[in-house]
């Protein structure tokens, strides 16, 4: 089991619990994991945790799912579907299909049943669990760890909050397939599953009172350095920054904070990370990702594609470190890695 899974299971609380001294990656979903799966090849696993966005997270079909926890599970599990970046390998979709047999008696007005989201059988048992655990009274950062451990993971996974926070999107234009009109708020899992990130926003909010957890407010404050990993700067990392205290937390540790550029050639490698900063009023570029970086952290790391914006990022006031970032083979996985850590060791 991982430390923090140990602790919790010996009955420590967070209040008791000082964190891991190591690298703690702030983290969404999918080039977040792919990240943490690098870096485990040049930092000892144990001094590793990351603090995982939840403000995707959702209930569905009564289930309590959490994307981008289970995503960073899966992919250091060795077990994700690497095509499609999320769910697990050889997975099968019996249950999702047999729902349509119920679509026709479906009440109009009844949401129940619905088809857009896929959930493999696999992957359901890990819902079925979670929300169990909560049921029980336990706090997401407990069960988070007794999914990982189930999984033999050995990197610290810690959700961002044991509270609701909930990333709602508003659109900036008539949606098709919803026949809902532009200016209309909706769940982001709305957005990025049922209308595929298709449809241009006109603003971004999070919604809850919630509060960073202890372990994750340490796991930032007491590492040696803080990765913001090259995951969506609005709606992977905007949550965490969004919970109070925690700007704060990472401006106090900005010259210890290195943060990886998702953006590359002005374009984002998954999902509308490049959109969504262009529809919101920020430039699609490393530039522009510096802009929104340079109070929190120190340092950016893009790719040699971006290698003419270095002087421009660093006229924003960061420091540039130019290294391959797509994570295209192990081998540039573990040299961006490296590079990311020695930039501010």
């Amino acid at each position: 089991m991982t430390d923090i899974a140990t602790d919790q299971a010996a009955g420590h609380d967070d209040d008791t619990r000082t964190g891991r001294p190591g690298v703690c990656v702030v983290s969404g979903g999918v080039g977040a994991a792919r990240f943490l799966r690098a870096l485990r090849t040049v930092v000892d696993p144990a001094a590793i945790t990351a603090v995982v966005n939840t403000g995707d997270d959702t209930v569905l079909h009564g289930l309590s799912i959490s994307p981008d926890l289970d995503t960073v599970t899966y992919t250091l599990a060795d077990a994700i579907d690497r095509d499609r970046g999320w769910g697990l390998r050889d997975e099968s979709w019996r249950a999702m299909a047999s729902l349509e047999r119920y679509e026709r008696v479906r009440p109009a007005e009844s949401t129940a049943a619905p088809r857009g989201f896929n959930l493999g059988e696999q992957d359901l048992a890990t819902h079925f669990y979670r929300t169990a655990r909560l049921a029980e009274g336990a706090t997401l950062t407990e069960v988070t760890a007794e999914i990982a451990a189930a999984w033999g993971v050995d990197v610290g996974v810690v959700p961002m909050s044991d509270d609701r926070c909930s990333t709602l999107v508003t659109l900036a234009e008539h949606d098709s397939v919803g026949n809902r009109p532009a200016g209309t708020e909706i769940s982001f899992q709305d957005y990025f599953v049922r209308l595929r990130h298709s449809v241009a926003v006109a603003s971004v909010r999070f919604d809850g009172e919630a509060s960073m957890s202890a372990i994750a407010r340490r796991s930032i404050s007491d590492a040696d350095v803080v990765v913001i990993a090259p995951s969506n700067p609005i709606v992977s990392i905007g949550p965490m920054r969004s919970l109070p205290g925690a700007d704060e937390l990472l401006t106090a540790r900005r010259d210890r904070t290195v943060a990886v550029s998702p953006i590359v050639g002005g374009a984002a490698l998954k999902g509308p990370a490049d959109r969504m900063l262009t529809e919101l009023g920020h430039e699609p570029s490393v530039v522009g990702v510096a802009r929104l970086y340079r109070d929190i952290a120190s340092t950016l790391v893009i790719d040699p594609v971006d290698d003419a914006l270095a002087d421009a990022v660093r006229a924003e006031g960061m420091e540039c470190v130019v290294t391959p970032s797509v994570m295209s083979s192990p081998e540039i996985g573990r040299r961006l890695a490296q590079a990311t850590i020695d930039a501010v060791s």
